[in-house]
């Protein structure tokens, strides 16, 4: 069989790790394309991935008979009207979260999507593939910790990243806190219990960069959340964790608990000198994450091969926007919001 030709749109931090992962891991996939508006993209895919085809514009890129299938690494919110383009185009596409913005875009989205059912789409909520992630998953199914009554999900940026972010809100729409980083936490939520997120209260802070307030931006968020079987959720976002890239996911249950990646550490390694016993941490979500990317696009790979459609679906990525967005409201409004 020959080699699935992917295009890329967007080559930041989450777009290198996807096209590093497609030329290094992924045996069945080539690189074929790439499209950016930016000069210094252009220029690491071809030094590093040796892409000949680049495009500045993404509906010139899926005009190329030889592209099978897209990624959409672009800024949240141009990827539904990439995801449609590209899906009227015949392409196979896998989308970064979140979905979309605009609860009634990400509706007409799905539409389009629905009405391609030979067409694979894939969307990225990488941590269901971390091999932590599927154990926990695969003991809550099980029944090991009885019913579930509470889940509580950090989830927490490198401050090191935190002056950088503060640059692209003032030119960019990130969506909000929520929904661009909670988001994730919501999916696990959803998937977990297998439940619908009913009501939801949150609150936040500007500490470290008060402008952020005028930009309608969140550098620390915290949000409750009540499921439809009364089931609770807790979730903490934010932006400046001094010690690195911090991820916990916690399942309380009526048999027991169990707690997912307690201690963000990098390695085996411990380190004894004059500060103590050092554990060092991981920095980016790339590192903590590296194989679950990998295993993420592997899968969509294999769907394109295999002709079946992956578990997370477009309306998982409906459902944990609309959680976002009521979450977002919530800080507004300071109200407690019902979630549609």
């Amino acid at each position: 069989m020959n080699k699935i030709n992917i295009g890329i749109v967007g080559l930041g931090r989450m777009g290198q790790t996807h096209a590093r992962n497609i030329v290094v891991n992924i045996p069945e996939a080539n690189l074929y394309a790439a499209c950016s508006v930016a000069e210094i993209e252009f220029e690491y895919a071809k030094r590093e991935f040796g892409v000949k085809e680049l495009y500045q514009n993404f509906e010139e890129m899926i005009e190329n008979p030889n592209i099978d299938a897209v990624i959409i690494a672009s800024p949240s919110g141009f990827h539904t009207e990439q995801i449609r383009l590209a899906m009227e185009k015949g392409l196979h596409v896998f989308s970064e979260k979140p979905i979309g913005l605009d609860i009634e875009d990400i509706k007409e989205t799905i539409k389009i999507i629905d009405s391609h059912p030979n067409q694979i789409f894939q969307l990225g909520f990488m941590r269901r593939y971390d091999e932590s992630y599927q154990y926990a998953k695969k003991l809550v199914d099980e029944g090991i910790l009885g019913e579930l009554t509470l889940i509580r999900c950090y989830g927490i940026d490198p401050s090191t990243e935190l002056e950088s972010f503060v640059k692209f809100a003032t030119s960019s729409n990130s969506g909000g806190l929520f929904s661009d980083m909670s988001v994730h936490d919501i999916d696990l939520v959803r998937w977990f219990s297998g439940q619908e997120i009913k009501r939801v209260w949150a609150l936040g802070k500007n500490a470290a960069y008060p402008e952020l307030d005028e930009l309608g931006e969140l550098e620390t968020g915290a949000a409750m959340m009540q499921l439809k079987d009364e089931t609770m959720a807790i979730l903490v976002a934010g932006r400046n964790a001094v010690h690195g890239y911090h991820v916990e996911t916690e399942l309380i249950g009526t048999k027991g608990m169990l707690r997912i990646a307690q201690q963000p550490e990098k390695n085996l390694v411990t380190i004894f000198n004059e500060q103590g016993i050092v554990r060092p941490t991981t920095q980016n979500f790339p590192e903590r994450f590296r194989e679950a990317f990998i295993r993420e696009m592997k899968e969509f790979v294999s769907c394109i091969i295999d002709g079946r459609q992956p578990n997370v679906t477009a309306n998982d990525g409906l459902q944990s926007t609309k959680v976002a967005l009521a979450c977002q409201k919530s800080i507004k409004t300071k109200q407690l919001i019902d979630v549609e």
